[in-house]
């Protein structure tokens, strides 16, 4: 048994925004996959997904909502016989391992499943995001469901609000110098910790005040210049949100990667932002040189995401 692939995500907008209600935009990342498997002669590894697929199995059984119909019984049998999830997609990373998880065991074992294939309605993308919200918060303690969403799609979904979410197309990629790009920070995030922090931040007044008046505009503009495929705006505005991602989620930041974020703001080589919720994982890029920013940042892992 080998069951279809499913795609790392990142969440090219909006992180911490969309907890609030406001844009973002995520893409799919086939650098990175899944899927189901069963083995006769298991590695550790295997071993290890496996035993964590009982753990989630318990979770499942636990669960009940509406329109969530999942056959719990042949996926403990599966279980038993060894079933795991290979996978590719690092974890604590900020680019949707538990989701790509959730859209498999989704896509295996759900009755009822509403498909790629049939008119995807706002009403069906929000039964689905609030199905994926459940099945992952095993995970992560509370989740928005847009990473299983993404990976089961496999589309590019624009986040409006809460209730306001479709599939969308993005510009081609061209070959020109301009690039978005992953960091690696070489450090294991985790999300909770990190949602905490941004959740007893919001009890502030000003902070409030911050994401509103800034972090959210900022973002909506960032994600119109990036549909439109306006790079020179783009690059404007990404700095701008650089800028107020470093001064007011700084504990998002590892410590280490602050003075390479300050530094790329200084000489406009290059624009960082968090990928996800940050603590470590990947770190978000953009420039408009990416040779030139490779040679710069040549201690550290970069990845290729998309060309401008």
């Amino acid at each position: 048994m080998r069951g279809p692939l499913f795609y790392a995500k990142i969440l090219l907008f909006g992180e911490y925004g969309i907890i609030k209600d406001s844009k973002g935009l995520a893409i799919p990342y086939n650098s990175y996959q899944g899927a189901l498997k069963l083995s006769k002669e298991p590695n550790e590894l295997a071993k290890s997904s496996n035993q964590k697929l009982k753990n989630y199995l318990s979770y499942l059984k636990t669960l009940q909502y509406e329109g969530l119909l999942l056959r719990l019984d042949e996926l403990e049998k599966d279980i038993e016989d060894g079933m795991y999830f290979d996978s590719s997609i690092p974890q604590g990373y900020g680019v949707g391992s538990s989701g790509a998880l959730v859209a498999a065991i989704y896509d295996k074992y759900a009755d009822q499943k509403i498909t790629v294939l049939e008119n995807l309605t706002r009403d069906k993308l929000l039964k689905l995001k609030g199905i994926f919200s459940l099945m992952e918060s095993h995970f992560h303690g509370k989740s928005s469901g847009l990473d299983p969403l993404n990976s089961y799609l496999s589309l590019p979904i624009l986040i409006n609000s809460k209730d306001n979410i479709e599939p969308t197309g993005i510009p081609s990629q061209k070959e020109g110098k301009g690039a978005v790009f992953l960091l690696d920070s070489e450090i294991i995030g985790e999300t909770e910790p990190m949602v905490n922090i941004f959740m007893n931040k919001m009890k502030n007044e000003g902070f409030r005040k911050m994401i509103d008046e800034d972090f959210a505009k900022i973002t909506d503009v960032c994600i119109h210049d990036f549909l439109n495929g306006d790079a020179k705006s783009l690059f404007k505005n990404v700095k701008k949100l650089s800028k107020v991602v470093l001064k007011h989620f700084k504990p998002m930041i590892p410590d280490s990667f602050h003075h390479i974020w300050q530094e790329g703001i200084k000489t406009n080589d290059y624009y960082l932002k968090l990928c996800g919720s940050g603590g470590g994982g990947y770190i978000l890029g953009f420039t408009k040189d990416y040779e030139k920013t490779k040679e710069i940042l040549k201690a550290h892992k970069l990845e290729l995401v998309y060309r401008f």
